[in-house]
């Protein structure tokens, strides 16, 4: 687990305020305290798992969509609920199945014998948060149903367009790596829709008791107010957009996704033979909006290169394509990313 990620603590998310070209000293202080309110929040529901507290509270920032990754019971879908229930916005929660039907999602055109017309009935995909929970269950024409709604905001149905909740729209999708019957694994065009992945572990020995606490005093099932509201949400995204972003830090941004196009020519890096396929520009644009997020989080309102690495393994790790040689070998992703960005001078 990355170290630098597990500092990302509830009390350190909010710091001395610093000096950005852009953001107000007033904003600067509205940001940390969202922030700080959706920390709390998702602390009073879900016992530990403080790097997917981090990844959840960052992609809404970065107004992106999380793919979440573990074996079961790890409460991805209870984080996932509990991030969705700090805001005062519509949620849906989409339970993916084999049988799940594209018109399930987006909705369709149903006949009124009443009007003798067809009337447009629309899914539960239109919803501020969406969880679509196992996502590989459901089939690749399903799943291609959500490619438009999350990369266009809009789908299509009987040939006219909707277009989802203006304010914001942010799906959280789960999956679990280890059934395979009766799973369908995500295509390369529909992981890269999302901004990020998380993959989450075990908790420790005393999360584990500090999750049999809770049950037992029935905490974890108490109903709670929003603390936030869709206009909060909005602002504090307009915020962490402004965050200063210098013109080396982008340039090495780029020099990462593209040494991940050419892992097999770095010098002196073996691991570079099991790359199949490097990152689109989609990755850019995910570091991009990831390293700001992670710096005003860390209470800055400029990005470091450190912001970037911090963030390197949700941003690559369902976007690097590794061959059959790595599973043989035993080469996981991450290991991979590190040697990668390791190859780059940090300016």
């Amino acid at each position: 687990m990355d170290e630098n990620i597990q500092n990302y603590s509830t009390e350190e998310l909010v710091s001395e305020p610093s000096t950005g070209n852009n953001i107000s000293e007033s904003d600067f202080a509205y940001s940390q305290e969202v922030i700080r309110k959706m920390s709390d929040y998702f602390d009073d529901k879900v016992v530990g798992q403080k790097q997917l507290k981090f990844s959840l509270i960052a992609s809404i920032l970065a107004d992106g969509h999380i793919l979440i990754e573990s074996v079961p019971g790890l409460a991805k879908t209870t984080a996932a609920k509990a991030i969705s229930d700090a805001v005062d916005g519509k949620f849906a929660r989409i339970q993916c199945t084999p049988d799940l039907l594209p018109a399930d999602i987006i909705g369709t055109q149903i006949y009124n014998q009443a009007t003798c017309k067809f009337e447009t009935m629309l899914g539960p995909v239109f919803a501020n948060f969406v969880l679509l929970d196992e996502v590989n269950r459901s089939s690749a024409k399903t799943q291609s149903a959500m490619l438009e709604a999350m990369q266009e905001k809009h789908v299509t149905i009987g040939g006219k367009t909707y277009n989802m909740p203006e304010d914001i729209f942010i799906v959280i999708a789960t999956q679990n790596p280890i059934e395979q019957e009766g799973t369908y694994p995500l295509s390369e065009a529909q992981t890269d829709r999302f901004l990020i992945k998380e993959v989450i572990t075990y908790p420790t020995a005393a999360e584990e008791v500090e999750i049999l606490k809770r049950i037992e005093s029935g905490v974890i099932s108490e109903k709670t107010d929003p603390v936030l509201t869709i206009q909060d949400i909005n602002k504090v995204q307009d915020i962490a957009d402004q965050v200063y972003v210098d013109e080396a830090v982008k340039w090495y941004i780029s020099s990462i996704v593209v040494a991940s196009r050419r892992a097999n020519k770095i010098p002196g890096f073996d691991l570079g033979k099991y790359v199949r396929i490097g990152v689109s520009p989609r990755a850019s644009i995910a570091f991009l909006k990831m390293a700001k997020a992670a710096a005003l989080m860390m209470g800055r309102t400029y990005v470091t290169p450190e912001d970037v690495k911090v963030v390197r393994h949700q941003v690559l790790r369902h976007r690097i394509g590794l061959n059959y040689s790595a599973v043989a070998d035993n080469i996981t992703v991450e290991t991979v990313i590190d040697g990668i960005v390791n190859s780059v001078k940090t300016p």
